[in-house]
């Protein structure tokens, strides 16, 4: 299978369907130390601080303002 061949779309609908098939194979992802310990720095930060961050439409305004 040549994937150039394909359609947007069905790129798009094959990129969900090996997500898909990791997602459920069951296979825990292990994380690297790194990204434990951020996971672990912005978890400390939201307990201290109860500040979510950004929604997605405010970054989405953010990024889409600053072309």
């Amino acid at each position: 299978m040549n994937i150039q061949e394909l359609s947007i779309s069905e790129r798009i609908l094959l990129a969900e369907q090996l997500w898909d098939s990791v997602v459920n194979s069951g296979v825990e992802i292990e994380l690297t130390e790194a990204q434990q310990l951020e996971l672990d720095k912005r978890l400390q930060s939201f307990s201290e601080d109860g500040n979510p961050g950004s929604t997605w439409t405010e970054v989405k305004d953010r990024i889409l303002s600053s072309k």
